[in-house]
C-alpha cells in the first residue's frame, strides 16, 4: 500500500479542524525526502520552522494517522513515529484529528 495522499492534501483535510481547535502549541511531522507538516499558530503549513514538538514518520504513516488507523501510542512503541521536543504536546494531537 502506497502513500495516497500527498501532504498537501493531508493539510487541506485537516485545515479547518486545526483552525477551530484549541490548539496553541506548534507540532511537526518531518517525513524525511516527503517534506514536512506544520501546524503552528492554528495554522497548517509545509514551510519548515522550529515547532514544539517533532514527529519523524513516513507520509503514509501521517495519512494513516489522520485518518485514524494508526495508533499514536503503538506507533511510538513500535518505532513508527520517532518523537522530538515536549511529548505532552504530542498527546494534544488528538484534539485536531
Amino acid at each position: 500500500m502506497g502513500i495516497t495522499m500527498t501532504l498537501s492534501e493531508i493539510a487541506e483535510m485537516i485545515r479547518s479542524g486545526v483552525a477551530s481547535s484549541h490548539f496553541t502549541d506548534s507540532l511537526k511531522f518531518d517525513c524525511g525526502d516527503a517534506g514536512v507538516l506544520v501546524i503552528a499558530d492554528r495554522t497548517v503549513s509545509l514551510e519548515d520552522q522550529d515547532t514544539d514538538v517533532t514527529l519523524k514518520m513516513t507520509a503514509e504513516n501521517v495519512e494513516k494517522l489522520i485518518k485514524g488507523k494508526l495508533n499514536p501510542m503503538t506507533a511510538v512503541m513500535t518505532g513508527k513515529i520517532k518523537l522530538s521536543g515536549n511529548p505532552a504536546i504530542a498527546m494534544k494531537l488528538k484534539e485536531l484529528l
